[in-house]
This record gives C-alpha cells, sequence and structure tokens, in this order.
C-alpha cells in the first residue's frame, strides 16, 4: 500500500487524532515487516464503573493495532477494509501504567486477512488478554477483485 508520507507510524498517529483510537491515546509505535506493536497509557477513563480496566478499552487497543496493520497489508487495488469477526480472551487487568499490543497477520488474502494479538503490561511482560479478529478486503463497487 502507498503511503503518503515515509513514516507510516507517524501517519497512522495523526490519522488517529480525533477519531475514537486518538480519544483513547492509542499510538502506533513500531511496524516491521511482521510484527506491528502499539501503546496506550491507562487513564480513568479507560475504567469500568466497577474500577477495572473495561474490556472495551482492551478490544479497542488490539482492534486498532489489527486494523492498522491490516491497512498496510491490503491487496493492489482494494478500497479499504472492515473488521468483520474479533474475539478476545481476559486473562487479567491493569489499573494504571501502560498497556502494549502487538499483532502478527495470521492470514493475508485477497478477501480476507486474519489476525493475532497479544495485550499485554510491558513492565512485567504480563498478558492481559489475546485477540483475534477477521478483516473483510473491500473492493470498489464494479470493480474486478481477480483482475
Amino acid at each position: 500500500m502507498q503511503y503518503e508520507s515515509d513514516d507510516p507510524v507517524a501517519e497512522f498517529n495523526t490519522r488517529a487524532q480525533g477519531s475514537l483510537p486518538g480519544l483513547l491515546g492509542i499510538e502506533m509505535i513500531e511496524f516491521t515487516e511482521g510484527r506491528y506493536e502499539s501503546r496506550m497509557m491507562i487513564k480513568p477513563h479507560h475504567h469500568a464503573p466497577n474500577g477495572f480496566l473495561h474490556a472495551a478499552s482492551i478490544v479497542a487497543l488490539a482492534d486498532t493495532t489489527c486494523g492498522f496493520a491490516a491497512r498496510t497489508r491490503l491487496p493492489e487495488g482494494s478500497s479499504g477494509f472492515t473488521t468483520v469477526e474479533l474475539k478476545s480472551n481476559h486473562m487479567g487487568t491493569l489499573l494504571e501504567g501502560e498497556l502494549r499490543c502487538t499483532t502478527t497477520a495470521v492470514h493475508i488474502g485477497r478477501s480476507t486477512q486474519v489476525w493475532d494479538a497479544r495485550v499485554f503490561d510491558p513492565a512485567k511482560d504480563r498478558t492481559i488478554a489475546v485477540f483475534r479478529c477477521t478483516q473483510m478486503v473491500l473492493w470498489p463497487k464494479g470493480g474486478a477483485k481477480g483482475q
């Protein structure tokens, strides 16, 4: 995929401003050939009313990281992607500090992509959640994806 700048991390962080990832403070920090990483500093607005980290905050971090990764792997001629399925398993919580997410591709196809993510506490290298999502590749209306 073509980028508007030579730094896709900075481009994605700029694009996130004013949307949910930007409002939650999700920041992409590294893209390599097979691994993508993000972080989010936990603030009180990430908590549920019971005082624990809200599951939706974890899912937003993982889905955002997978989505930005999917964008880098879209086939030529596609017009975008959308999440069609996601699953998360939560093993712990974190009340303050930094939360990180890494994601890797399981499947990159012309119609779908599947991504796995690990959300973790980097201070203790402790897994908070694991996540899997399927992205549907979108094609322009009237365009033939097989060509």
